[in-house]
């Protein structure tokens, strides 16, 4: 079987038109992607580091991106978020999952919307979790976020 110069070229060529054939369906009747219609809301994705002590949770929907940071400020600790467009303003709540937070305005921390920061009164716990809705050329983006990513690690108690 192995001998037939056919059965071999067959064996190497059909794998390849199969990738192939899987890529054209996938250009030709996949779902393209669509710019942000004013007036609609889209939510965020919670990206992997969202979920271990990262120090940095990022939230996306295709090329629109925030990440949630905490500083230590002079009025103490600070909840940063950096987004890639720039933002009309922003809302957010840290509370336990199932009960409802009144959410608090973040303040633009630049002129030109990029980076926003809030006063938090103390550090959230590993359960709770982060609530926000940006605006950003009239279109609302929304997420939820796990805390998980402030906690302190145990990497950093062990250097202290």
């Amino acid at each position: 079987m192995f001998t037939n110069k056919h059965v071999i070229i067959a064996m190497i060529v059909a794998p390849i038109l199969s990738i192939l054939a899987w890529i054209a369906v996938g250009a030709f009747t996949g779902e393209k992607a669509q710019p942000a219609q004013s007036g609609n809301s889209y939510p965020l994705v919670e990206k992997s580091n969202c979920r271990y002590d990262s120090g940095v949770c990022d939230l996306e929907n295709e090329d629109f991106r925030l990440s949630l940071s905490l500083q230590d400020g002079v009025s103490g600790q600070q909840l940063v978020l950096r987004a890639s467009h720039p933002l009309e303003g922003v809302v957010l709540s840290v509370a336990e999952p199932g009960i409802e937070a009144q959410p608090a305005a973040m303040l633009a921390a630049d002129g030109q919307g990029l980076e926003w920061r809030m006063v938090l009164n103390d550090r959230p716990g590993p359960d709770q979790r982060i609530r926000l809705v940006a605006r950003a050329a009239g279109s609302s983006y929304f997420a939820e976020a796990g805390t998980l990513f402030l906690q302190p690690s145990d990497r950093m108690k062990l250097q202290r």
